[in-house]
């Protein structure tokens, strides 16, 4: 038996859909479906039973070990300043599931976040090592929370009380299919390609630095099935633990990412620049790239989607079509 954390929501249910397709339909789901549609995300799956949050506790009680747990539950809002709900939807969770992981020997997979590196001055490496993850300053509040985790994670594993295999992930820009559901949170493929496909105009910040053009910020932006594909193959691997970046290795602009939209519905892409609110200007990142050595390095050889590619197999099989659900 696979149990999956926030398996309705973007990442959890590829996940689910990449099981079925392998043929698994012994899948609990963890997740609330809450009022809007994130029912859609598993509309089309097979799955053992789904569970609320709240009730994952008393199950784990009953249960003695799954095969695996992929834990991709979390408040990944950006913009939440309720720092009770997110110590315990993003700490104290991840805590009861590791815990319980290293009583029943289960291996676990969980969702971190590039928002971990704060702003980049520190570099994206996926160092471990105590000095270097305490020297890390998150900028808010999500990303304080998972780089909480990590630290407590990486500790208890020096102390030997760990899962026998664990692996956190440092989720860089992922966008695809199953994200409709995260209104302002979706990726700006989401958000943007119906603006492109009606001609309207796309508007992207102006730069203000002047070793980046305007819209020329760069960001790692990695497709969800590329995620989802190393997830899946690191669970053939219980030899390899540890945390690890998981983006493309590669950085674009915005421009490249319009483009590539417009690429992809073989539409002109319009872009006005704007100016960016004063309120983001001191801290905004203008780079981030995943250094991917770390995961190559375990043996992972498999090639990530061009931008272009990712975006192209979003756009025309998932964004253009009736149904835009995997």
């Amino acid at each position: 038996m696979i149990i999956v954390t926030g398996a309705t929501g973007f990442i959890g249910s590829n996940i689910v859909a990449d099981l079925n397709e392998a043929g698994r339909h012994d899948i609990i789901l963890v997740d609330d479906l809450g009022t809007r549609d994130k029912w859609k995300n598993i509309a089309k799956r097979r799955f053992h039973d789904l569970i609320l949050p709240r009730e994952l506790s008393s199950f784990l009680e009953k249960l003695p070990g799954a095969e695996f747990i992929y834990h991709m539950g979390a408040n990944s809002s950006t913009v939440v300043v309720d720092g009770d709900e997110m110590l315990l939807n993003n700490f104290r969770t991840s805590k009861i599931l590791w815990e319980w992981c290293s009583r029943t020997r289960t291996p676990l997979i969980y969702a971190s976040s590039a928002a971990t590196y704060g702003d980049g001055s520190r570099g994206f490496k996926d160092d471990q090592s105590i000095d270097v993850l305490d020297a890390l300053r998150p900028l808010n509040l999500y990303g304080w929370s998972k780089h909480a985790f990590d630290k407590w994670a990486v500790a208890q594993s020096l102390a030997g009380i760990a899962p026998p295999q664990w692996c956190g992930l440092k989720f860089f820009n992922v966008y695809g299919p199953n994200e409709n559901h995260k209104g302002d949170m979706r990726s700006l493929v989401c958000k943007n390609t119906p603006l492109v496909a009606a001609g309207q105009t796309i508007k992207l910040f102006r730069s203000y630095r002047d070793d980046y053009a305007d819209g020329r910020q760069l960001r790692d932006f990695v497709y969800v099935r590329d995620c989802t594909r190393v997830m899946r193959w690191l669970a053939t691997k219980p030899e390899v633990s540890g945390i690890f970046n998981l983006g493309s290795g590669k950085s674009r602009s915005f421009v490249d990412l319009m483009l590539a939209i417009g690429k992809a519905l073989d539409k002109p892409v319009n872009i006005e620049f704007i100016d960016m609110p004063e309120s983001i200007r001191a801290h905004y990142q203008y780079f981030t790239q995943a250094q991917m050595d770390k995961l190559l390095q375990t043996g992972y050889d498999q090639p990530f989607h061009t931008l272009e590619a990712g975006v192209a197999d979003y756009v025309q099989h998932y964004l253009s079509q009736a149904d835009i659900y995997r």
